[in-house]
């Protein structure tokens, strides 16, 4: 049975719970999915989600709570990680100059750059498709087209490394990309009524 947990220190971490257990259900799999507030819950998992929120109170709470290398741990066993809005900052190797103001603790899974609340305050969220090419993988067929893209005081990518995959765009601007088995969002996939990116999510625990 997969285990996936969502880090439930801080953020939209019921949203994350409900749409990867609809996506489950949908894709017929047996998925064990937990709210982790602990290290000790993060033991048995093989698959993490970093929900949105606030990125500086979430990595605070990720060292509070001694999480950080439990999360290393994860990926070294070919675990999955994905990280949403928040999340995807604190997965980036590098921020703008407000994530080093804010003390944001990057976990660097990932090579790209970072601007913090790019798209603005909360009044200036929107939302807009956003075109997705997702690769085949596991029993995941491989999927392309528009995704309801929803952005709150959304993050943006400033830079991609070499080894970053894109696999979502807003116009020609990346917003979703994928380096092995992490996967890092701008936008937030849980709250659409869409279960697409989650059961992508799952099906990567099958490589």
């Amino acid at each position: 049975m997969k285990r996936v947990g969502v880090i439930g220190l801080q953020g939209d971490v019921e949203e994350h719970i409900l749409q990867t257990r609809r996506a489950a259900e949908e894709a017929g799999e047996s998925v064990d999915v937990r709210w982790v507030r602990s290290r000790e819950e993060l033991e048995d998992l093989n698959g993490i989600i970093i929900p949105g929120g606030e990125s500086t109170t979430i990595s605070r709470l990720i060292d509070k709570f001694r999480m950080r290398d439990e999360i290393f741990r994860i990926r070294e066993e070919r675990g999955v990680i994905m990280g949403t809005c928040a999340g995807c900052i604190i997965l980036a190797a590098e921020g703008d100059e407000t994530v080093e103001i804010k003390g944001v603790r990057l976990l660097k899974m990932l090579d790209v750059k970072v601007d913090r609340n790019a798209f603005g305050r909360q009044r200036e969220s929107f939302e807009a498709p956003v075109h997705l090419v997702l690769p085949p993988t596991g029993g995941f067929g491989g999927w392309e087209g528009d995704f309801p893209g929803v952005f709150i005081r959304a993050p943006r990518f400033i830079r991609v490394g070499e080894g970053v995959e894109v696999l979502g765009w807003l116009g020609e601007e990346p917003v979703m990309v994928k380096a092995g088995r992490v996967l890092s969002l701008t936008f937030h996939p849980e709250l659409t009524e869409e279960t697409l990116l989650h059961r992508y999510f799952l099906s990567l625990m099958d490589e």
